[in-house]
């Protein structure tokens, strides 16, 4: 199974990102996801997580991770060296940020300028997905494309889909 922690802050669509990546990996023959939100009280600006597991066979295991694969940040603010002790010893981070780091488990992407390029807004839940989908091989652009369209509104579908391939190849 693999395992991935969103950190967000209530507003920025760390939950849909979660839900999306669930989404896609669903549209495949043997894939199966689980995905779901994890926050105090629900303001605007609040400290969430959420979570995504994926497998190739049905999830029992409801509980929240505890190791994750992959920790997801949307917001740098959120991003400390607590972070470490939340991964496997092979995982990895994705921290939406213009600061650099020389540790190999950490890639940054400046996901706040793409989403205000791209979107107009500086929302990066897709931005970091299309991230996500350039490390995470088991996942399809194209697949990422048809949750979208089956879980956004339509007015919705083009500037996100173009969020997500700009995210990617500035990834690749």
């Amino acid at each position: 199974m693999t395992e991935i922690l969103w950190h967000g802050r209530g507003g920025q669509g760390a939950f849909t990102a979660a839900r999306l990546l669930g989404a896609a990996y669903a549209l495949k023959d043997d894939g199966y996801a689980l995905s779901f939100p994890s926050f105090g009280p629900e303001r605007r600006g609040a400290p969430i997580r959420a979570f995504t597991k994926l497998d190739k066979k049905p999830i029992g295991n409801r509980s929240e991770i505890v190791k994750s694969d992959y920790s997801i940040f949307l917001d740098d603010t959120l991003f400390s060296d607590s972070v470490f002790s939340e991964i496997k010893d092979d995982g990895k981070v994705l921290l939406n940020t213009k600061q650099t780091f020389t540790d190999s488990r950490i890639i940054t992407l400046d996901g706040d300028s793409i989403a205000k390029e791209v979107l107009g807004i500086p929302i990066t839940n897709t931005i970091m997905l299309g991230a996500f989908s350039a490390l995470f091989k088991e996942i399809y652009i194209k697949e990422i494309e048809e949750a979208i369209r089956q879980n956004m509104p339509e007015k919705l579908w083009k500037k996100n889909i173009a969020a997500v391939r700009a995210a990617r190849e500035a990834v690749v």
